[in-house]
């Protein structure tokens, strides 16, 4: 049996990492730039794997949608494959936490089936940010810092935003919980019913036989 404090845990952990990948996917600070002039031309440039917006000092805010999915990068195109597959992944795992955990009724009184679904469960947590939001994430960062130390390349510099920070975050809480469950159900697992001991001698379905029964069965010449 699975220690019930380590479950919730796994499953809190699981959770804000879930969360957390649907804060990190929207947000528009994927990237950043900020392009210097005077005060007025100062404005500031920020993508995430829809748009691309720029503000100025002056509050002006304006954002344009890629038009084409075709015409985008390629590692943009894997990163929104990605991170939708990260969101999907976890809601299966955070359903199938809930009903795995010893506290829920969902699952009935069957621990064995529990703790294969937690364990399921965590299995789902580590693809989802271990496969998923960790490679698209770090995928997306390692082509900004690529450009921005590249001499050569022509377009604008940006450095990493405040989205990818988030996209780490979720990645490490939700490996942790995923950890937490796959191990708790590896150690429950191991775990193996007593059962009462029971001689090798022959069994014997009916009553012994009494003393004086069996001695009577006997002569006393049997004995000389």
């Amino acid at each position: 049996v699975m220690d019930p404090i380590v479950e919730v845990v796994a499953l809190v952990l699981g959770f804000l990492g879930w969360v957390m990948v649907g804060v990190c996917l929207p947000n528009r600070h994927w990237k950043t730039s900020t392009v210097d002039g005077n005060v007025i031309t100062t404005s500031t440039i920020y993508e995430n794997l829809w748009m691309s917006c720029a503000t100025d000092s002056t509050g002006v805010h304006n954002c344009r949608e890629f038009p084409s999915l075709l015409a985008l990068n390629g590692y943009i195109q894997a990163s929104r494959a990605l991170m939708i597959t990260a969101v999907v992944l976890g809601s299966f795992g955070l359903v199938a936490a809930l009903i795995g955990v010893q506290c829920s009724k969902a699952g009935g009184d069957n621990y064995v089936l529990k703790g294969r679904i937690a364990g399921t469960a965590g299995v789902l947590f580590i693809l989802q940010e271990g496969l998923c939001t960790l490679i698209a994430i770090s995928w997306y960062a390692a082509n900004i810092t690529r450009e921005f130390f590249d001499p050569f390349f022509p377009g604008t510099k940006y450095e990493i935003g405040e989205g990818l920070y988030i996209g780490w975050s979720s990645s490490v809480l939700a490996l942790a919980g995923g950890a937490c469950l796959v191990c708790s159900c590896k150690v429950g697992g191991g775990e193996k019913e007593a059962y009462p001991y029971q001689s090798r001698g022959t069994a014997y379905s009916g009553a012994a036989p009494s003393r004086s029964v069996g001695a009577s069965t006997y002569g006393r010449n049997a004995y000389v």
